[in-house]
This record gives structure tokens, sequence and C-alpha cells, in this order.
């Protein structure tokens, strides 16, 4: 459209966009306090790869892209891969090619950049959601298909209500049997981070950097748990790492050369427990495979499927 001015993000847009955000993807507003940890205090954070549409002085589109500045752990900027992790257009200016425009500019900020894969929207650490969520963005969805993206696979977010929770009996018994093995369960202390943060590095390095950041910005060190043996940290699980948000539960994860223990299922039980006693009413997260070990677990305790996401690459 010859009347829609394309450009990259400038300072005075912020509140424009959030409006913009809040009006298309309803299913998942945004603050401006959001838009400005996530994006703006982002290190990684480019305005080159923020597009913008406008029709005149309104802002009627939106396609954020991101490639790594900073590493995330060691020294691995992974530079063949860039990220979308979030896109939209005004409802009344959909189907004139606005979008497509928007991401040919994503697209080519990734090419200068020397970037071979695109993915949507699996970015670490300020990712929005995990994918695409077909039932609620189905346009969205259609879109990056047509664009030549396919879908890699699809997580789902999880959510359990706490009201009365109770740890179960046979967990309690269970725990009674790993401690007279010599397992301890604990809320973390000081002498616990280095290995605790070396394991959690072991499944993602987002984890490592989620319990670190996290104590950094003010996470209690009760509201993380760990599971020991007689020499290090074996498995852990927490809540309130991810923004700040109690009731935001995980990262989890227990080492794999001890799995098979019920070491998993103990710490869950007792970190939803201590989740509780702080009155919260439920624990939720975004994002695990609904067919894995970690899956099959989260339903055993109760939790429920809310959604499903398409986590999507485009090879440049």
């Amino acid at each position: 459209m010859n009347n829609i001015l394309y450009r990259h993000y400038l300072p005075g847009d912020e509140a424009k966009i959030v409006r913009l955000w809040n009006d298309c993807l309803t299913k998942d507003p945004v603050t401006a306090g959001r838009l400005r940890n996530l994006v703006l205090l982002d290190p990684n954070f480019d305005p080159e790869g923020l597009w913008l549409a406008f029709a005149g002085d309104q802002l009627v589109g939106c396609v954020y892209a991101v490639r790594r500045l900073l590493p995330m752990y060691s020294t691995d900027l992974e530079s063949d891969n860039g990220w979308i992790p979030f896109f939209f257009v005004d409802p009344t200016f959909r189907r004139r090619g606005i979008a497509i425009r928007l991401f040919e500019e994503a697209f080519n900020f990734f090419r200068k950049t020397g970037r071979k894969n695109v993915f949507f929207a699996s970015y670490a650490p300020n990712y929005i959601l995990p994918g695409i969520d077909e039932e609620a963005y189905p346009e969205g969805y259609r879109l990056l298909l047509n664009l030549g993206f396919e879908v890699q696979y699809s997580p789902v977010s999880m959510v359990r209500s706490l009201v009365g929770y109770e740890i179960p009996k046979e967990v309690k018994e269970l725990k009674k049997r790993r401690e007279q093995e010599g397992y301890t369960f604990r809320r973390t202390q000081d002498s616990d981070l280095y290995q605790l943060i070396q394991l959690a590095n072991r499944f993602h390095p987002d984890w490592g950097r989620a319990v670190r950041e996290g104590i950094l910005q003010g996470l209690p060190l009760q509201r993380i748990w760990v599971a020991r043996d007689e020499r290090s940290v074996v498995g852990f699980c927490l809540y309130g790492g991810y923004e700040g948000i109690p009731e935001r539960f995980g990262p989890f994860g227990v080492d794999p050369e001890e799995r098979g223990k019920g070491i998993g299922k103990i710490l869950l039980c007792e970190c939803l427990q201590a989740m509780r006693s702080e009155s919260l009413h439920s624990a939720w997260f975004l994002w695990t495979s609904e067919q894995s070990a970690a899956g099959h677990l989260y339903k055993w305790a109760g939790f429920k499927v809310t959604r499903k996401f398409h986590v999507m690459k485009k090879t440049l």
C-alpha cells in the first residue's frame, strides 16, 4: 500500500505499540512495564529489528526481529539463528499485505546480520509465548505457514489449582525411603547455589540464568527447592523465578542419572505445598512437552493443559 509508511522503532513509539498490541493480541495483553523489561531493556534489543507500519500517525502493524548480541551461556551467540517473538496488525488493516511487508523487513534484517534460521517464537530469555497459539490466533498461524515457516514441535502450558492442596500420603512415604538412602530435600541455601546453577545449565542455559538473575532480582531462596545426595544437587524446582510472578512455576529438573527414583515427584509436591503455604491459589507454567516424562508427571500431580503452541522455523 502506497499510503503506509514502514520504518523501524524510534523512541516515543512505545505507547502506540502497547495500545495496538492489546487491540490485536487480545488473549495476551501487555503493559508498558512488560514491554520495557522484555524488549527495550533486553541486551539483545536492536531498534532496527523492531519494524512498524503507520497509516498517517496511526500505528497499524508491528513485527519484532531479534538476534543474540550477548551469549546466553559461555561464548555461543547462535550466529545462524534469529527469532520473531511477536507480530500483529490492526484488524481493520489486515489482508492488505502489511504483515508480509513487515516480515520482509524482518527477514532483510536477519540476512544483513548473517542469520540463516528464523524461529517463532522460542526466544530466550524474553519470550512472550513459546510459539503461535493456533486456536487463539488462526490468522497469524496461517500467515506463518504462508511465509514458509514449518512446525518444529508443539509444547503446552498447564495450570493446577492449589486450593486445598496436600502432599499425597504415597509421596510422603516415598520421601522417607529416599531420605533413608541418604537423599535430602530442602529449601536452597547459599552452599547449594553453584551446583544448582550448573545443573540447571545442563538442561538449558536459560534455566541457569533464571535462577541466577531471579535471586539477584529478589527471588527468595525459600522459593527454590533442591534434592541432594551426599555430594551434590541432583534435582531442583522453584516458583516466582520468571518476571517475579509467584504463581509461575519452574524451571524444574532432575539429573538424568537420578531419574526413576521419584525425586522429581517429591520436589514437585514439596514445591506445590510451599506455594500453598504462601496462600497462592494456583501454579502454572508456559512450556512443556505434553508427552514427555515431565508432562506425564505434571498430569499425575493434577495439572491441566490450558493452551497449545507451535514452535515454528523458517530457513532463509
